[in-house]
């Protein structure tokens, strides 16, 4: 009898320790480290995201940080997870469209509304249709969309913009990749593949007469000052996606799976609110400090994008009537 009760009170124990665990307690032990790549700066909002997810995670995770592109050039950091090469990574979604053809539909310009109507799309069985796929394809495991801002268009020279014939010759800088020069041609502009590091120097010397950014990269990364203008065209809801490797994931329990998601929700969110705040003061700034900031038809730039988006082999690859039930959801 005493041996029975005994017995009993160790499984009573075993389960208050396994129901700990699934809350979300981390284990003891020593933490594993999470590289993590990214192109953006330390003084980024995203940076602070990652550390205050790497203090929410910290005992069983260590999240090493390499920003400005210093693991991993732009745009091969998602190969990096899959080769098991990188643990953790903000992985542009025009990068998983080249793997993946039908995530093009999710690059598109004039997509999504606003980060509401994004985040929307993401907790709907839309997105987790589109986040299944792309899994399933690559091998890893996406934790968040990461809004960074709305894009518009940064340019040096001091030409009027209305519509989109007035970018016609404009040496727009965007990422290398297809999809990212698709955009740029989708705005009435002349691309021109540039990594995000070189930008401000490119601006400098007149290698481009542009680059299209949110105004929260506009300031972190100085933009404003080789300058002379800010067009608001919002044509592209920037967001990345905060991406894992595979084999990191499916290590962890289902406790200690759903605590690390509850923790990277918790640090997207705070980025989200903080990039929202940062835009609304950003345009005013920018006027104060003597840019010419103006939104120009924004309508005919919508029409132009819809039309060579439409018309592009990228649009064969998107699921039938995912584009309709997008647009349709009210955020």
């Amino acid at each position: 009898m005493r041996h029975q009760l005994d017995r009993r009170a160790v499984l009573r124990a075993m389960a208050a320790l396994a129901a700990a665990s699934g809350a979300g307690a981390w284990a003891q032990g020593a933490p594993q480290t999470l590289r993590f790549a990214a192109v953006f700066s330390d003084k980024d909002i995203r940076a602070e995201m990652i550390r205050r997810l790497a203090k929410d995670i910290e005992g069983d995770f260590k999240i090493e940080p390499h920003l400005n592109s210093t693991l991993f050039r732009q745009g091969t950091e998602l190969v990096a997870l899959q080769r098991d090469n990188l643990e953790m990574g903000n992985i542009s979604p025009q990068d998983i469209s080249k793997q993946v053809p039908a995530w093009t539909l999710l690059t598109s310009a004039y997509l999504f509304r606003d980060a509401g109507h994004l985040n929307q799309f993401f907790a709907s069985d839309l997105g987790a249709q589109m986040k299944k796929m792309a899994e399933d394809q690559l091998k890893v495991k996406i934790l968040a969309p990461v809004f960074f801002g709305t894009r518009h268009v940064g340019l040096k020279p001091k030409k009027k913009i209305s519509v989109p014939a007035d970018l016609a010759g404009i040496k727009l800088r965007m990422p290398p990749g297809d999809a990212w020069q698709l955009l740029g041609r989708s705005l009435g502009a002349n691309p021109t593949p540039m990594a995000y590091a070189e930008t401000y120097t490119g601006l400098q010397t007149g290698a481009i007469d542009g680059q299209d950014n949110p105004l929260p990269n506009v300031q972190n990364m100085k933009f404003n000052e080789v300058m002379s203008q800010i067009v608001l065209t919002s044509h592209l809801v920037g967001f990345d996606v905060l991406t894992l490797n595979q084999k990191v994931w499916q290590k962890m329990d289902a406790g200690r799976q759903r605590a690390f998601q509850q923790a990277v929700d918790k640090a997207v969110a705070w980025s989200t609110a903080e990039h929202q705040k940062r835009e609304a003061e950003l345009a005013e700034q920018f006027k104060a400090g003597g840019l010419e900031v103006y939104t120009p038809n924004i309508d005919a730039f919508r029409a132009h994008a819809q039309k060579v988006y439409l018309a592009s082999d990228d649009a064969k690859a998107w699921p039938a009537g995912m584009l309709e039930k997008i647009n349709a959801m009210k955020s």
